[in-house]
């Protein structure tokens, strides 16, 4: 029996590198809903932006954002993940001395950046719809850090291995996306999130379905009772899942025709 849904965005229900959600999911949404079946989304993304993503159904849904850090359900916050300050000033630092990147700060009044770059703020401001600050030093936001992502526009190969040589020791670091690489707070990755979030619905985790493409969706692969991986999923993370789809929306007809 199915009683949940949870779908990674970017480069999963969203082509990567779009911003327009296939509107047939809102009414698909609604369906499951009549079915007793939650849908939960997540990602990497500010409750802010994906909430006006959802635009439509967007007080029907669950959300688990900033890669996990934060969940919110029915606008109750469920859980909060947070990564120690000090060490989210090193990465701040790292970031800043491998340089043409950009730097994104998540908390949970909204999000900074030190970048003055137009096309970064653009995609931030304009594509994504983050509530995003620019201050001249990080190192002054007194807020808890949720989640720390650094951008590279020429994609994640050089960056990746830079920031993980440093940190992998003392935080998880994932790629999200082709430009992003990201920092998992300590217990607070999309898997164990998803698992707080499903205690608290009181629905079992082998009732339902995940899909991702990025390895910061392969804890929530794992853990769900069946993990889909998509056809244009980063090399590796296929094998955490149970099956490969190329399309999120024809799995979700499958199971509103199968319940």
């Amino acid at each position: 029996m199915i009683q949940y849904i949870a779908s990674d965005l970017d480069g999963t229900l969203l082509p990567d590198g779009g911003q327009n959600i296939n509107p047939e999911i809102f009414d698909l949404i609604l369906r499951l809903k009549e079915q007793g079946i939650r849908f939960i989304a997540a990602s990497g993304r500010q409750y802010q932006s994906m909430r006006l993503l959802f635009e439509p159904v967007k007080d029907e849904i669950s959300y688990i954002t900033e890669n996990g850090s934060l969940c919110i359900h029915q606008g109750q916050v469920i859980s909060r993940g947070l990564i120690e300050r000090e060490l989210g000033l090193n990465i701040i630092e790292a970031g800043q001395e491998y340089g043409n990147c950009h730097i994104l700060l998540s908390c949970e009044s909204r999000h900074y950046t030190n970048s003055k770059d137009a096309r970064f703020l653009h995609h931030m401001r304009d594509v994504i719809h983050n509530d995003i600050a620019v201050v001249e030093d990080l190192r002054q936001i007194k807020e808890p850090f949720l989640k720390l992502a650094i951008c590279d526009f020429s994609g994640t190969d050089k960056l990746f291995p830079f920031l993980k040589e440093r940190f992998a020791q003392r935080i998880r670091v994932v790629t999200a996306g082709s430009v992003w690489v990201d920092f998992l707070a300590p217990d607070a990755d999309k898997g164990k999130t998803l698992a707080v979030l499903l205690k608290h619905l009181n629905i079992p985790p082998e009732n339902g379905i995940a899909f991702g493409d990025q390895y910061n969706d392969v804890d929530m692969l794992r853990f769900a009772g069946a993990g889909y991986a998509m056809k244009t999923a980063a090399p590796g993370v296929a094998e955490y899942a149970d099956f490969v789809t190329e399309s999120v929306i024809d799995v979700i007809k499958e199971v509103l025709r199968t319940q």
